[in-house]
């Protein structure tokens, strides 16, 4: 970073773009360039520990879910359900009341919002494979529920999962966004990209260029991974390449 994302030099207040301060400085005078690059370490932060909680709970259960017969996989579907009509900001007004806000309620809060995501998938995946040949052999052969899902299922499964992470790592990036906008993330002096669309936002007809640059940042980084999803899907699934 070229200058420190919490220095709050006066002199420079709302600064704007120059070679000493490329995108500008804000209101109190710190670099916009060092407070969003400081910004993208906590979005990545909070993405990837938010995901990655969510992969290692919903896919055990998607699995689950999905080669369990009879009263288990429904309930497990139905519990999925239940946890998706509880959105990432409403977790995260009830464990910032409960906790306080700060990254790691924001975490915990994204995390187990995208759980339902991963044991949804986990479980139409898993109903594919489960049907397949290797699989009923395997169960003939006398293997167990676990050899199945962690020598069969999984491996197969894994390209799908792996888009569906990509998929909610931009998810979590906007929801974190959100919760910093509101307060209910990482507190300050850490920069957040949200706080910054929220400091800005007093500053809109004086300087727009304050909101310009977390909101592109945001944007930017949700669009990209987006599109790492797309792309990995069409890598990774044989039915969507081109027969030659």
């Amino acid at each position: 970073m070229p200058f420190d994302p919490t220095r709050v030099d006066p002199r420079v207040s709302l600064a704007k773009p120059s070679w000493l301060h490329p995108l500008g400085a804000n209101f109190v005078g710190i670099d916009n360039l060092s407070m969003l690059m400081a910004g993208a370490r906590v979005c990545l932060l909070v993405g990837v520990i938010a995901v990655s909680v969510a992969a290692l709970i919903g896919v055990p259960l998607g699995i689950l879910a999905g080669s369990a017969k009879g009263w288990l996989g429904e309930l497990l579907l139905r519990g999925a359900d239940v946890l998706y009509a509880f959105p990432a900001l409403l977790l995260a007004i009830l464990l910032a009341a409960a906790f306080g806000g700060s990254t790691w309620t924001a975490m915990t809060a994204i995390g187990i919002a995208t759980i339902p995501a991963f044991v949804r998938v986990s479980r139409a995946a898993t109903l594919s494979v489960m049907s397949s040949d290797y699989v009923l052999a395997a169960r003939s052969a006398g293997t167990s529920w676990l050899g199945v899902a962690t020598r069969h299922v999984l491996p197969n499964i894994a390209p799908v999962i792996g888009v569906q992470a990509s998929v909610s790592f931009g998810i979590a990036i906007l929801a974190e966004a959100a919760l910093s906008y509101l307060g209910l993330g990482t507190p300050p002096p850490t920069p957040t990209w949200g706080r910054m669309l929220r400091e800005a936002q007093t500053y809109l007809p004086i300087d727009p260029l304050q909101a310009l640059w977390p909101g592109l940042a945001i944007a930017g980084a949700v669009l990209g991974f987006n599109l790492l999803g797309d792309g990995l899907r069409d890598l990774l699934d044989p039915r969507l390449k081109e027969v030659r």
